[in-house]
């Protein structure tokens, strides 16, 4: 496997960890209402100075995403939005955004798109790595595989019902940063931040010095 060099994401972690900052992480959902508007708010994100994008890749049953993320992704796919559209569109985009930028998708269509040629097209456009909502653990070594041939971060996800095994094998395959959920139930605004969420990031803390 060739020498892996620092991504993008891990040197914008590592540039807020040396300012003693926080960082935030913006989604929104590909090609809602077209893909034109979605290179439009990208450059938007990249005035406001968001630090990581999470550029979300619309899918006909997703399931984990409450109905604000469901509604975003009919009118993306209405508009003809695809994975491999959004990868064709990527390097003008990326001309104008130095912010990492992460695909959030589920698995089916980077399994339909084939793991190395998504792996490859997804390089070569200067995307920044990926999170699969729906990819297991048990079933990702293909898929990281691919991913970190390219030096393309692999963000996996833990739950407050997350056992210390399952979170060691989560960290495991984890890069650029880990995402932890919350609380149990689909995406969606809340009024507070779920009590769940200190004991998870402290039993998370001793598996991985990732960013949380």
């Amino acid at each position: 496997m060739p020498a892996v060099s620092t991504s993008r994401i891990e040197a914008r972690f590592r540039e807020l960890r040396e300012r003693g900052a926080k960082g935030l992480v913006v989604y929104f959902t590909a090609g809602d209402p077209t893909l034109e508007a979605t290179g439009e708010l990208l450059v938007a994100l990249e005035r406001a100075e968001v630090d990581v994008i999470e550029l979300g890749v619309p899918f006909s049953d997703p399931l984990a995403d409450g109905p604000v993320i469901q509604r975003a992704s009919e009118r993306a796919l209405r508009s003809g939005t695809t994975l491999r559209r959004i990868i064709e569109k990527f390097p003008l985009w990326r001309e104008a955004v130095r912010a990492p930028i992460l695909l959030f998708s589920y698995y089916n269509p980077i399994l339909q798109y084939g793991l190395e040629d998504f792996a490859r097209d997804a390089a070569e456009a200067g995307v920044d790595g990926a999170l699969v909502v729906d990819l297991s653990p048990e079933e990702a070594a293909p898929y990281v595989a691919a991913m970190r041939a390219r030096n393309l971060d692999t963000v996996f996800l833990a739950s407050p019902t997350s056992t210390d095994a399952r979170l060691e094998k989560v960290t495991g395959l984890s890069s650029g940063f880990l995402y932890l959920i919350s609380r149990m139930g689909v995406t969606g605004e809340r009024r507070e931040i779920a009590a769940s969420v200190r004991p998870l990031v402290e039993r998370a803390r001793r598996f991985t010095s990732l960013p949380l």
